[in-house]
């Protein structure tokens, strides 16, 4: 009976080495998967990246700035220089053609009380006081 017991005991010894084997060798097989999936995932999210900067992603200084229009670049001088508004620049440039607070309101489809606010901006901003003042400047500048 002892005999039947230890051969017993045994062979489940052997079944559970045998099993714990097998179970070992799945891991290293999901494993090799997962490994593989997570590299086929790099290659394509890398691939995904270079295309869209390749082909989606214009360049800053390069064609795309030949398309801009001289006001434009004007603007954003004006922008940088002096931190001017698009919407303050062309008031700028209207004043620059003559036009009255109320012409100029009535162009832009805004109320006066806009393009007082817009025209006290410019002056500080240009550091004048008058509307003479600020186009004079402006021209010095190059801006207009």
């Amino acid at each position: 009976m002892k005999k039947e017991i230890v051969l017993y005991g045994l062979f489940m010894g052997l079944l559970l080495i045998v099993l714990r084997l097998v179970q070992y060798k799945m891991l290293i097989r999901d494993v090799k998967i997962e490994l593989y999936a997570t590299l086929v995932a790099i290659l394509f999210l890398s691939l995904g990246i270079w295309f869209g900067r390749k082909f989606f992603i214009q360049p800053i200084n390069g064609s795309s700035s030949k398309h801009i229009s001289e006001k434009e670049q004007l603007s954003k001088v004006l922008n940088t220089e002096h931190d001017l508004s698009k919407r303050e620049f062309e008031v700028l440039e209207m004043m620059a053609q003559g036009y009255t607070n109320q012409e100029i309101a009535d162009k832009l489809y805004v109320s006066l009380n806009t393009i007082k606010t817009h025209t006290s901006n410019i002056y500080f901003k240009l550091e004048v006081k008058r509307r003479t003042q600020a186009v004079k400047k402006a021209r010095e500048m190059q801006i207009l």
